[in-house]
């Protein structure tokens, strides 16, 4: 089994009386998670999923007798799905007040559902974790840098969903399944849109566009919609893990672009499967698009892993001078280029540089990205 590099982070945190809530995409390996958590502990627990109706059923109208007398003799409670479960806020917050001797771990696959139930009646009470598909680092861990970078092209195409990493012989299949069966699983559950075809159609344009500034504008003109629609959609969607937006950064510059945006997919291999293109990358137009997608995606996954706070950029200006990302952490500045070609020369931008003099500029290409994303022993890019 692959190692997560969540579980000794989560172990750490069964010492003290604060829930752990566990968000991330469906499919990503949650619930493997915390079962291999709860096989490797020496205490009595139980494992409930939200998903069954009885689960649910026994919630209704509950109180801290009732749910006493559910958990029993258990130190540790699992709650999967959680989101499904009616006022399931209240009911953890009777858990911690009321037996305090259990220890409570919940998952759930929606942030704008589970997070909306449990912020305020959980305020102080809980550990708030985020996962993600497989990264390369665990990867990795799991069979050497060696064989990872062997499979980097394969994974620019499909992916590191847990299932299509495990099952190599028809990740297109598998990764179809994921698109068709699960991608707006909540967002119909509890958006209750009416035309989800208006929702393929806002995803096939970002997946299009993507890399590029994204305007709310012209994804309206493409997919039929209004500038609100579409602006309240994406929300939907980076709330349902499928997408996430890069802000612009702009403070001392008049040419700098305000209020705009770049929007990434949390996986390659959902991103192919959306516009349907799985050719190799030697064939592929949009490599560049992927490899920038890809570090984006494994350099969020190691800073969150990794406790690292910052603040999230791209830079551009209306003379398209342009920077790919930027972290900004500690008064300091790490800005970077994203090649895919290894050949490719490091582009200074000397007018950034003498805007933000506590700025360092790197390029990363195939033969050094391995820092930055983490997996490097030598971790000279934090």
């Amino acid at each position: 089994m692959i190692s997560r590099l969540l579980e000794q982070k989560l172990k750490d945190h069964l010492k003290d009386n604060k829930a752990l809530i566990i968000l991330g995409p469906r499919q990503v390996g949650k619930t493997t998670l915390v079962k291999s958590i709860l096989s490797s502990l020496d205490i009595d627990a139980a494992y409930w999923n939200g998903d069954e109706a009885d689960i649910r059923a026994n919630f209704e109208n509950a109180n801290s007798g009732k749910l006493k007398g559910l958990i029993g003799i258990s130190k540790l409670l699992v709650i999967d799905e959680a989101q499904r479960i009616q006022n399931i806020g209240l009911s953890l917050k009777l858990i911690i007040d009321q037996i305090p001797n259990v220890k409570l771990i919940a998952t759930g696959s929606s942030s704008f559902d589970l997070a909306n139930k449990i912020n305020e009646p959980l305020t102080g009470r809980k550990w708030e974790f985020l996962m993600f598909p497989i990264s390369y680092a665990e990867m990795v861990l799991h069979h050497g840098a060696l064989e990872e970078k062997r499979r980097l092209d394969l994974r620019l195409i499909y992916g590191y969903y847990p299932d299509v990493v495990n099952q190599t012989s028809d990740p297109e299949k598998i990764l179809k399944e994921l698109a068709s069966s699960y991608l707006y699983k909540d967002i119909l559950t509890w958006e209750r849109i009416q035309k989800p075809e208006k929702l393929e159609r806002l995803l096939q344009a970002l997946a299009l566009q993507l890399g590029n500034e994204v305007s709310y504008q012209e994804l309206a003109q493409l997919t039929g919609m209004d500038n609100q629609t579409v602006e309240r959609y994406i929300t939907l969607l980076e709330k349902s893990f499928i997408v996430f937006r890069l802000p612009s950064l702009n403070r001392n510059m008049r040419n700098e672009l305000k209020k705009s945006r770049k929007i990434y997919f949390w996986d390659n291999g959902l991103r192919n499967a959306v516009i349907n293109q799985f050719s190799p990358m030697s064939l592929r137009s949009d490599a560049g698009a992927l490899w920038e997608n890809f570090l984006m995606v494994e350099r969020y996954k190691h800073t969150e892993y990794h406790s690292i706070h910052c603040n999230k950029y791209f830079w551009r200006t209306h003379a398209q001078q342009e920077i790919d990302y930027i972290e900004e952490r500690n008064g300091l500045m790490q800005a970077y280029e994203f090649k895919w070609n290894p050949k490719s020369k490091q582009k200074i931008s000397k007018v950034f540089s003498e805007h933000y003099p506590n700025s360092i500029q790197h390029l990363i290409t195939p033969e050094n990205f391995e820092e930055f994303v983490g997996a490097s022993s030598n971790q000279n890019i934090d």
